[in-house]
Parts: structure tokens; sequence; C-alpha cells
């Protein structure tokens, strides 16, 4: 086994070993870390290898906080069967978007998938079924444990896909996608089918942690299933960590959450105004991710930082 792999193995077995170790507010805070991590991996799907800065994900997110809450709450249907029928209604929203949306590119895709959030938010909010703007109760359970081996399953297989897209023919078709669309699709690629691939897959992540969460919460209500703030987290964290990359969104949550928490437990102020120092600070020293910059430095030390400004023209 590649020696590269160690470090991310004694990681996942280190997180799989909390349920035993750590007590309930660390299985509280590793729960959390665990959904924007995911969220973070999902998002890269379409947003780190395509160049698709996607703020839909959210949408999906609350679609898969939905559909397993109406069926738990309003049908009496298990957990697990809920979870699958929010997955289908992400997918088949993706799917049905996909082909509108996906024409637009830049700003344009950016404020469709905006729009499009506030769009559902509205219409679920209107919708009997849904518990309108009051919410749905899901039944109680403090099953801590299955919610966070829920999610750090979750987590593993949304990163054992990111690697099997960037070795594959498909990553190779996304990744040309970014670099330049047009030259892409006069190669052979179909970059329409390769986009709504992405988008699909993307959304199969993130309803399945929407869905894990909102039985972990048992109360739902369209304001917090459907926050805009969620999905710019996931962005944050993945350009942070490194834009498609397999382990930087990660190694992006797990950081950034963790300063965030630590900052929100003593200085409120500081933390609501961490994110926008990240990002700026981000943009300029490290354009590529956290990974990228790590790799610079260790081959051309603190020259690379000089390299990156005089690049981008910062």
């Amino acid at each position: 086994m590649s020696s590269r792999w160690g470090v991310p193995l004694l990681g996942a077995a280190l997180l799989g070993a909390v349920p035993w170790i750590g007590d309930e507010t660390m299985m509280q805070f590793g729960i959390y870390l665990l959904l924007v991590a995911a969220l973070a991996q999902a998002w890269n799907i379409l947003g780190g290898f395509t160049g698709y800065a996607s703020f839909g994900n959210s949408t999906f997110y609350g679609l898969g906080v939905y559909g397993t809450a109406i069926a738990m709450a309003q049908f009496d249907l298990p957990f697990w069967v809920g979870l699958v029928l929010g997955a289908i209604l992400a997918m088949l929203c993706a799917l049905l978007i996909g082909l509108p949306i996906l024409r637009l590119r830049g700003p344009y895709f950016a404020i469709a998938t905006l729009g499009l959030n506030a769009a559902l938010s509205a219409l679920v909010a209107n919708l009997d079924i849904a518990g309108r703007n009051i919410g749905l109760i899901l039944p109680l359970t403090r099953h801590d444990v299955l919610f966070y081996e829920g999610l750090l399953a979750l987590l593993l297989a949304a990163t054992l896909a990111v690697a099997w897209i960037s070795s594959s023919r498909f990553g190779m078709g996304l990744i040309a996608i970014r670099e330049d669309e047009d030259a892409a699709a006069v190669m052979g690629v179909d970059t329409t089918l390769y986009k709504i691939a992405a988008l699909v897959l993307s959304s199969l992540f993130s309803a399945l942690a929407g869905g894990i969460y909102a039985y972990y919460v048992t109360f739902i209500d369209p304001a917090s299933a459907f926050d805009p703030k969620l999905n710019v987290q996931m962005v944050i964290m993945a350009v942070f960590g490194g834009p498609g990359t397999v382990l930087g969104p990660v190694v992006g949550a797990f950081i950034l959450y963790s300063i965030y928490q630590a900052l929100a437990s003593s200085i409120s102020t500081a933390a609501a105004l961490f994110y926008g120092v990240v990002i700026i600070l981000a943009v300029i020293f490290m354009p590529k991710g956290l990974v990228d910059l790590g790799w610079g430095l260790r081959r051309m030390g603190p020259r690379y930082l000089l390299e990156t400004v005089r690049q981008y023209r910062l």
C-alpha cells in the first residue's frame, strides 16, 4: 500500500474511535464536523473539478432534509426509507434543473443556483405536507453514535468517490471542462452529460448529509434546511483546502470548523469575521488551496508565495 495513504487511514481510524473514547460534547462537535466535511466534499465534485461555483448544494441538502422529515413525520416510514427518498428527490431535482442552468457560466450560474435555493425554500414554506413555515418534528432519538457513524461513512464514501473521479476518464473530462469547456467539447467530451453527472452525484451526497442531520436535530424548518450560509461554508472550506483535490476539502473543513468553534466559544464577534478573513488570505496566498500551498512550499520554499502573487497579479 502506498505510504501516501498512511495518514488518511490513520485519521479515519481515529475518527472511527471517537464514539468509544470521546464524551458527549466531543460527539456533538464531531457530528457537525463530519457534516460540513461531507458537504464540502460533495461541493468539490462539481465546483472543484468542473469549476462551476455552485450555490445550489444547500438546495439538495434541504431536499434531503425534507424528504427524510416528510417520510418520517407524515407517513411514519423508517429513517432509512426516508433517507433514500430524500436522496432520490434531490437527484431528480438535479437532473431536471441541470440542463437549463448548466448552460450558464461564471457568475450567471452562481446567481441561478442561489435563486433556485430561495425559490425552493419559499415553495416548501407554503406546502401543508412540509409543515409550512412552522416546520416538522421528527421522532426523538438520542442515539448519537448512529448519526456520527452514518456521517463518517458518508464522508468516507464521498472521499472514495472523489478519489475515483480524480483518476478516471470521467474526472479528466471534468477537469478539461474546468480548464476550457469549448476546447473540451471540440476534443469529444460530452460536456453536458459530464456536468449533469457531476451535479447529480454532488446532489446525492448533499441530500444524504441533510437526511442524517434532520433526524439528528429532530426539528426542521425552511430557514434552517435551505440556509444559504451553509453553502458558503461548503465553498470556503473546499477552496481553502484545495478544490479539485481528494483530501483538500476534508482538511479545509476540519481546520476551519475547529478554529471557528474555538473562536465562537470565546469571542463571538471574531468568529463572525473569521470566514471573511479566510477568504482574503486564501485568495492572496493560496488561490489553489492549502494542499497546493503545502506542495509549493516543500518544492520552492517561501519563494512559492511570491510566485503565486506574481502569477495571479494580486
